[in-house]
């Protein structure tokens, strides 16, 4: 079990130069282990990077019965299915506790009802973005035939009929992709066909459905965002290879912009963030597109003096502006000279990380209000989900407890941008997204110290756990 930072004292104002390496993406590659439950045979996972993530879903599936080897070195993970699978009653207590610390197990019970017929889901952890519901997920399992059999303070089992499940047809509120995932991994052995409208399509969700057509699973992407899933009999292990994880490429992306930086991200892949890219050259950053990943570079670094430049955008499900992309991006904005202005349309309670930016000396007004093309689903709710970013403000340092997973690497960020030294708490967070951080800090020339570590899965019962809840943010209008 390993150890990750969870404190730092960075001494900010250094620009970020140098090589990191990207691996495969975290919104990819626990869900591919969980489809692997699916297969008859060992599934193989190539370019997975060392995440917390990925321990704690190795041990949520060696719990069930399976067995995982990896190798961090060379990034390559077998998992071997259970031939007598476990149920959750086996050692409920484990799962409850390791499970508990991530949204994975609702995409377990897919695979579990077909396997064992039942399935116990603890109640979910994950980053405090705002609402987050498994709705969708249970809406969804309810019509493959699931029957909700318990619902407590601990979790909520669900069990498969006598005949096991069916094919549904499936109408999503909002393309949300846990649900779109959900529906995949449930669907893909239910009787029948199974219709789902109005999906998430993100490069992520594509690349699980190529792991599920090598299993043999019969799946068809049509317009308008619709899948259409034929249910089969049985699914084999799959040989893939993770695609890049885009988020972790364009946080380094933005911290290239924010310190004044030139970084060459080793694996990051253009054709996955065209969205950013053109925002990223819209500020004036310059990037140059390689075979081997993407140099992305400060306009100052080729062209001195010259400054980043203001922009406006909205995020937005696939092939919009991501909304992991806003976080980091929004710190490089409090460089540029002028008035940006970002819409958040994904997660409502977003801008909860802009509250340490302001302590820092950022000018950042959150606003109630929709401010950008048109209403979003938050129009005329108490959400600040706009941001009025003014330019440039120099940073100073401060002491922040890190909130979530892409805020926290934006604290990173800022505390790196910032004149002085910043004292940074919860920083263990950040490994369940961004593999071997402290090696790439130094890679890139970061002036930073470690004050204290932490273990990367979630403690056991008798060792202290230590939760972090984000401040509220300040909002107007």
């Amino acid at each position: 079990m390993s150890l990750n930072i969870s404190e730092l004292r960075i001494e900010g104002g250094t620009p970020l130069k140098g090589e990191v390496h990207v691996r495969g993406a975290k919104n990819l590659v626990p869900k591919a282990m969980v489809a692997a439950l699916h297969g008859s045979t060992r599934s193989t996972l190539r370019n997975v990077p060392d995440l917390s993530d990925v321990e704690i879903v190795t041990t949520l599936v060696e719990l069930h019965g399976a067995k995982v080897n990896y190798d961090p070195e060379a990034g390559i993970l077998t998992l071997d299915p259970a031939q007598d699978a476990k149920t959750a009653a086996d050692n409920a207590e484990e799962i409850q506790l390791f499970g508990g610390n991530s949204r994975i197990p609702i995409l377990m019970v897919g695979p579990l009802l077909h396997t064992l017929g039942t399935a116990r889901i603890p109640n979910l952890g994950g980053c405090k973005i705002g609402d987050r519901p498994i709705d969708y997920h249970m809406d969804a399992l309810r019509k493959f035939g699931a029957v909700v059999e318990k619902d407590d303070e601990s979790g909520t089992t669900l069990n498969a009929p006598d005949e096991g499940l069916h094919g549904a047809e499936i109408e999503l509120n909002y393309p949300s992709v846990g649900a779109t995932e959900q529906v995949l991994l449930t669907g893909v052995r239910a009787r029948g066909t199974t219709v789902l409208k109005n999906a998430a399509i993100e490069p992520e969700i594509i690349d699980l459905i190529a792991v599920l057509q090598k299993m043999g699973a019969i799946i068809f992407i049509n317009e308008n965002r619709t899948i259409i899933i034929e249910g089969v009999d049985a699914l084999t292990g799959y040989d893939h290879t993770a695609l890049a994880d885009r988020n972790e490429s364009a946080s380094w992306a933005s911290a290239a912009l924010a310190t004044g930086g030139d970084i060459f991200v080793r694996g990051a892949s253009q054709k996955d963030m065209t969205a950013f890219l053109n925002q990223f050259r819209k500020m004036g950053g310059e990037f140059e597109v390689t075979p081997e990943g993407i140099r992305f570079t400060h306009p100052g670094v080729i062209t001195p003096g010259a400054e980043l430049n203001p922009i406006v955008f909205e995020t937005n499900v696939h092939p919009g502006f991501m909304t992991d992309w806003q976080q980091p991006l929004v710190v490089a904005l409090t460089q540029a000279k002028g008035t940006s202005i970002v819409h958040e349309t994904v997660y409502e309670e977003r801008f909860g990380f802009t509250n340490a930016l302001k302590q820092m000396g950022a000018d950042i007004v959150v606003m109630r209000d929709c401010i950008g093309s048109e209403f979003c689903r938050f129009h005329g709710k108490s959400f600040g989900h706009s941001a009025i970013i003014s330019g440039s403000t120099p940073l100073k340092a401060a002491d922040i407890e890190v909130p979530d997973l892409r805020g926290g690497f934006s604290h990173i960020i800022a505390a790196l941008t910032a004149e002085g030294t910043s004292h940074v708490t919860g920083v263990e967070i950040i490994a369940r997204g961004y593999e071997n951080f402290e090696k790439k800090l130094e890679a890139l020339g970061a002036k930073f110290e470690v004050l204290a570590r932490k273990q990367s899965k979630t403690p056991k019962p008798d060792a202290e756990i230590e939760i972090v809840v984000p401040e509220e943010v300040e909002v107007q209008g």
